[in-house]
């Protein structure tokens, strides 16, 4: 929506400079033919007595002009200087309102957005998240106040609030009442810590997902607020650790998490009312044989008792989700022909109940 209004913005100024240009062009011809018929003039003299006159150059005329030919060269000079000033006010309204323009426009689509995702702070990991939920055609809105990480912004063309995520006010303008999520990714523990307890402030609801730089801070971001922790240090050093550890383990992980060939994959999908798999244990639905998948785990519809490493006799309900590993375009056809599941991933992601699966977890971890 935000690149459809730049168009429009675009493309008017655009359009009104390039009929200006082509009134520049006829004044030129008039010219020309003008001192032709006017001073028996050349073509070219003509053009180049057009030229020095609307430009105001001030060299001297190239022969004596007779009293219609300096009333001729007045009308010329009015009508050129005019497109010229024409042409270089609509210039700079193309540089400088454009950019207002698209503010604006933006700051309209910001207030009707609604079960988005916010990113705090656009560095390498904000930067990172934010491009996959763009592929993906998650909708997201970005706060950051550093000018060459906004300037990184407009050349995404993202959707960003300029600010401070530590402003409530800040928080509010990028749609936080309204927002399915919070991706807190700023460099500084204690910012994110502030920024999760402004965000469940103002929405209880929303789902909150904090990095942390330092281990020992997680417990204090899970009282801050937040639903999820992750430590993108730690993770990449276990990563590095299980590359010397555990090669095979770590090269089969590569290929599938963060490969460049990607033809195998984990993914989840949803049975629907009408699957043929429904009411059918794994044995009698033949999945790996006729979809070519593993079937990793199945979660039940409440999220509770999950089945991992599923055996060939558990039976298979409408609302259950099964993750999986396989080839893309076969999980697609498991998707769509199994299971009944046309949604797209944005409808997917979208609907997803995040707070519903993290108090099932609390749950489960306070029972045990």
């Amino acid at each position: 929506m935000n690149r459809f209004y730049n168009d429009i913005i675009d493309n008017i100024i655009a359009l009104r400079i390039v009929i200006a240009l082509t009134v520049l062009v006829i004044v030129f011809i008039i010219g020309s033919v003008g001192y032709h018929l006017i001073e028996d003039m050349r073509f070219f003299d003509g053009f180049y007595m057009t030229f020095i006159t609307i430009t105001t150059i001030g060299f001297s005329e190239i022969e004596t002009l007779s009293e219609m030919g300096r009333l001729f060269t007045v009308i010329i000079f009015m009508m050129g200087i005019g497109v010229i000033s024409y042409i270089a006010s609509q210039t700079t309204q193309l540089i400088f309102e454009s950019e207002i323009f698209r503010k604006r426009a933006m700051t309209k689509q910001l207030e009707k957005m609604e079960q988005h995702y916010i990113v705090a702070g656009y560095g390498r990991i904000g930067h990172r998240i934010a491009e996959v939920l763009k592929e993906a055609n998650i909708p997201l809105v970005v706060i950051e106040n550093r000018e060459s990480s906004i300037q990184r912004l407009r050349d995404d063309k993202m959707m960003y609030v300029e600010g401070d995520a530590q402003d409530e006010d800040i928080l509010k303008k990028a749609g936080i009442t309204r927002a399915k999520g919070l991706i807190c990714t700023l460099s500084r523990d204690q910012d994110n810590v502030f920024v999760t307890l402004i965000g469940r402030e103002l929405n209880p609801e929303i789902f909150i997902l904090v990095r942390t730089n330092e281990h020992q801070n997680t417990k204090k971001i899970l009282r801050a607020g937040a639903n999820k922790v992750i430590s993108p240090y730690e993770i990449g050093a276990d990563r590095m650790a299980n590359v010397i550890l555990r090669p095979n383990v770590d090269q089969f992980m590569h290929r599938i998490l963060g490969g460049t060939t990607q033809d195998h994959v984990f993914d989840e999908v949803k049975i629907f009312e009408g699957s043929e798999l429904a009411g059918k244990t794994l044995a009698e639905t033949d999945i790996r044989q006729k979809y070519f998948v593993v079937i990793i785990a199945i979660i039940p519809d409440d999220k509770e008792n999950i089945r991992f490493n599923p055996g060939s006799n558990d039976e298979l309900s409408v609302g259950d989700s099964l993750i999986v590993l396989g080839d893309v375009e076969r999980i697609k056809h498991l998707r769509e022909e199994g299971c009944k599941d046309f949604r797209t991933l944005e409808e997917r992601v979208s609907k997803h109940n995040y707070m519903k699966h993290i108090n099932s977890q609390q749950r489960n971890t306070k029972s045990v």
